[in-house]
Formats: C-alpha cells, sequence, structure tokens
C-alpha cells in the first residue's frame, strides 16, 4: 500500500513537473489558466487530464480536434512515479525521503527542459539552491567528505546541521566553479562558448543537495555519460549522411572534402550538458545507495 501510495503520488506530481517542463521556458504562469489544447485551446476536462492513463484512453490526441498530444507527459509522469518509489525502497519513510524527493523533482524538470529547449530556468536553479541548503542542513549529505576533513584539520566536528550547510555550500561551489572553469577554457582554446551558464547554476543547486562527493560523482558520472551518448549520436549523423546536401555545397566550393565536410557539420552538433548532469545526479542518488549495500554484502561480510 506505501509502494502504491508512492506512485500514485508521484505520477500526480509528475502532471504537475509537466506544466512547470512547457510553461516556466515560456514566462506563463504554473497557476492559471488550466490545461489546454495547444492548437483548439480547449481546455482539457478533469477526467481526461488523470496522469499516465488519460493519454492512453485519448490515444495520444486531443478530445476536441484529435492534435497529438506528446508522449512526454505520460513518460514523464511515468517516470517521476517510478522515482518515488525507488526513493522510498531506498530511503524508506525517513527526512532523507522529503529531501530526495524534493531534488528528483527540481532535476526532472530541469533535465526535461534542456532536452527540450537547451534552457536551465534560473526559476528552478535559484530557488532550488537556498531549498537545497535548507535541506542539507536538515538532512546532511552522504559521504562524509566534511566530516573527516573538519576532523583532519580542527580535531573537532562541529553540530550536524553546520556540517550539512557546509557540505551543501562546498558541494554548490565545488560544481559551480569547475564548470565555470571549464567553460572558460574551452571559450579561450576554441573561439566560441560550448557551455552555458545555465549548467553552472544547475550544478550549484545540485551541489547544495548532494555535498562535495556527490557533487564529484554527478560531475564525472555526466560528463562521461555525456561523452558516450554524443560521440554515438556524432558518430550516427555522419554514417546516416546528416546534411549531406550542405557539405556537397561546400565541397564543390573547394572548401574542403566531402568526408572532411561531412564530419565537422555533425560534430558541430550540440548536446544539453544538464540532461546528462540531471541523470547522473539521479544515478547517483538512486544507484548509489544500492551499489554501496552490495559492495557491503558481497566483500564486508
Amino acid at each position: 500500500m506505501v509502494i502504491a501510495f508512492f506512485f500514485l503520488f508521484g505520477i500526480v506530481l509528475g502532471s504537475f513537473l509537466n506544466v512547470c517542463i512547457t510553461r516556466i521556458p515560456e514566462g506563463v504562469s504554473i497557476v492559471t489558466p488550466r490545461s489546454r489544447c495547444p492548437r483548439c485551446e480547449t481546455p482539457i476536462k478533469t477526467y481526461d487530464n488523470v496522469p499516465v492513463f488519460a493519454w492512453l484512453w485519448l490515444r495520444g490526441k486531443c478530445r476536441s480536434c484529435g492534435y497529438p498530444i506528446s508522449p512526454m507527459y505520460p513518460l514523464v509522469e511515468l517516470l517521476t512515479g517510478i522515482l518515488f518509489v525507488a526513493c522510498y525502497l531506498d530511503f524508506g519513510l525517513t527526512q532523507a525521503t522529503v529531501k530526495w524527493l524534493v531534488f528528483t523533482c527540481l532535476i526532472i524538470v530541469l533535465t526535461i527542459t534542456d532536452l527540450r529547449v537547451r534552457l536551465l530556468p534560473d526559476l528552478i536553479n535559484w530557488p532550488g539552491f537556498v531549498v537545497g541548503l535548507f535541506l542539507s542542513a536538515w538532512v546532511p549529505p552522504d559521504g562524509g567528505t566534511l566530516f573527516w576533513l573538519t576532523l583532519s584539520l580542527f580535531h573537532r566536528v562541529p553540530p550536524g546541521y553546520l556540517l550539512g550547510l557546509l557540505d551543501g555550500l562546498i558541494g554548490a561551489a565545488f560544481g559551480s566553479l569547475l564548470l565555470w572553469g571549464a567553460a572558460a577554457m574551452y571559450k579561450v582554446l576554441r573561439g566560441r562558448d560550448g557551455m552555458g551558464l545555465g549548467d553552472v547554476k544547475m550544478m550549484a543547486m545540485a551541489g547544495a543537495f548532494l555535498g562535495l562527493r556527490g557533487t564529484f560523482l554527478t560531475i564525472l558520472l555526466g560528463t562521461l555519460l555525456g561523452s558516450i551518448v554524443g560521440g554515438a549520436i556524432i558518430l550516427g549523423l555522419y554514417v546516416s549522411g546528416w546534411q549531406l546536401a550542405l557539405a556537397e555545397r561546400a565541397s564543390r566550393r573547394n572548401l574542403g572534402t566531402l568526408k572532411v565536410l561531412r564530419w565537422m557539420l555533425a560534430s558541430q552538433y550540440q548536446l544539453p550538458l544538464g540532461t546528462f548532469l540531471g541523470i547522473a545526479a539521479l544515478m547517483v542518488v538512486y544507484l548509489g545507495p544500492l551499489t554501496a549495500r552490495y559492495v557491503a554484502s558481497h566483500f564486508f561480510l
């Protein structure tokens, strides 16, 4: 029953996250007006707004005009429900569950928004940063990095709330400054922007929740995942002949060989780093405890 409650609560909240994902980048209120069809602007009936299931019985179309409804809506709702259940299974009915449910909602909005429109809204990042520091003071991040650091340097440990707050601040500073430095170096070397400040602000927000250790793992996993997926996409674009006509026109003007031009065009394709950082952050939160339990049970019996 508890698992069912978390799933249902998750898909209902996922419906609200869809509103944030679609409206915040447009500067539209997330409260009013009611959800409506983007083409005929007919308000969606309450019984047609049931998370996940309404999309299925409407067969992905508006009841009034038949306009296709993006599958993003039920997928975000389903993902939120699954992650809420995972949070309960990992942390139980504890204060940590509240913290990571809030973090999950923020990360879902940022991850999907960045994937859709290449934007990481300040309206999510800055309030999330403040909430993250508050929740880290309430529930300190895992890892104990700052605990051992303060014990080694000062031979004493500050109160738990102060330790959590400091860990959140250091995690936010580390994550944001590391990405800012990488972006500045990329611009110096390549002469163009390779990363927006939205990624920097996102890592400040995530670091406030995750602390130093979690932030480091998030950046490590996120950049690794982005590199693997990005490389595969670039290779796929090259093999499929993406922008072939443009490359042929440039080749006829003696701007380079066709193969070189095709590869240059494919390599210019930009991927949203924030999406991969968001995926990595969720992996750190939800797979971290599972990995720790597995290692403890198999290697430290």
